[in-house]
């Protein structure tokens, strides 16, 4: 066993009460994590592909972001893939756009086709012969590498899934609500299962994130944390914005904060930091979510 360096052995032994030991997370719980992180990876790496899709059509389709303007959806792919300039745009017969409605179950696929088809071959000022080919150039591989992460993520959150339903708080952290399975996961994975990792739910909050800072210098000043897990802070967010879907107390306390004159995200931020507070009872006491117990004041005051 090799030896642990001397200036080691001297912050164990003189600041051992500033330290707190490692965390005893689960083999299962560090597999969630592994497959959860890479999932959001993907899901990352897709929104930059479909940004640099949109600034290059942006630039010479302008009338493709009109007639698709969810350019990851199945169908724009399948159209752009096609199509991925304006002259073959404007070629394209009307039974191809049909069909590939119907493939992706738009609603009323016949009038879509016929609107998109107009749009496409509507006028427009085009960009020179070989900036336009370049151009659908790198919109035929945009579309190509969009395709392929969409294959992937899908693969990937089964792996998700399977991983994280063998866990025993499966359960438990998917009665709450905004929480499925992706975004559950995501959340076992980062704040992990050692149940003495967090002394107190204050504990758990400022290791997500969620937790304010407060600075007193002349005004008081409550401030975010910039220094925090971001994938733990960014499904933070996405639940609790969820959440009040399914929710009428995390929806009253939303409203509640922005009538304060709270921003839309810092409405967020409390409202997650106040949904990691009840997560973290609930993992501490084995309890499902329980609606009443959780925001029986909150629904009361906006009565």
């Amino acid at each position: 066993m090799p030896l642990m360096p001397t200036r080691w052995l001297e912050i164990v032994r003189l600041d051992r009460a500033g330290h707190r030991p490692v965390a005893g997370d689960s083999t299962l719980a560090e597999g969630v994590k592994l497959a959860a992180r890479a999932h959001q990876g993907l899901v990352w790496e897709r929104t930059r592909h479909v940004l640099r899709l949109r600034s290059a059509l942006r630039e010479f389709y302008p009338v493709a972001l009109q007639a698709f303007p969810e350019v990851d959806a199945p169908d724009a792919l399948e159209l752009l893939a096609k199509a991925p300039d304006p002259d073959r745009g404007a070629a394209l017969p009307r039974r191809t756009l049909l069909a590939a409605f119907t493939r992706a179950n738009r609603r009323d696929p016949q009038s879509r086709a016929d609107t998109v088809l107009g749009v496409l071959r509507a006028k427009e000022l085009r960009q020179p012969g070989p900036v336009q080919d370049a151009f659908a150039a790198i919109v035929s591989a945009q579309v190509a590498l969009i395709a392929t992460l969409n294959e992937q993520i899908d693969t990937l959150g089964q792996v998700v899934g399977e991983h994280f339903g063998r866990h025993p708080a499966a359960e438990l952290i998917t009665s709450l609500p905004g929480l499925g399975v992706i975004l559950g996961a995501r959340l076992l994975g980062e704040f992990g299962d050692d149940p003495h990792r967090y002394a107190d739910a204050k504990a758990r909050k400022c290791y997500a994130g969620t937790a304010p800072i407060t600075k007193a210098s002349g005004k008081k000043a409550v401030l975010s944390r910039h220094a925090r897990n971001k994938h733990l802070a960014d499904a933070a967010q996405q639940w609790a914005f969820s959440s009040m879907r399914g929710s009428p107390g995390a929806k009253a306390y939303y409203q509640q904060i922005r009538a304060r004159g709270t921003s839309h995200q810092g409405a967020l931020r409390q409202l997650a930091n106040r949904w990691i507070g009840i997560l973290h009872g609930c993992l501490k006491t084995g309890a499902l979510y329980d609606e009443d117990t959780a925001w029986a004041h909150i629904i009361e005051r906006a009565a």
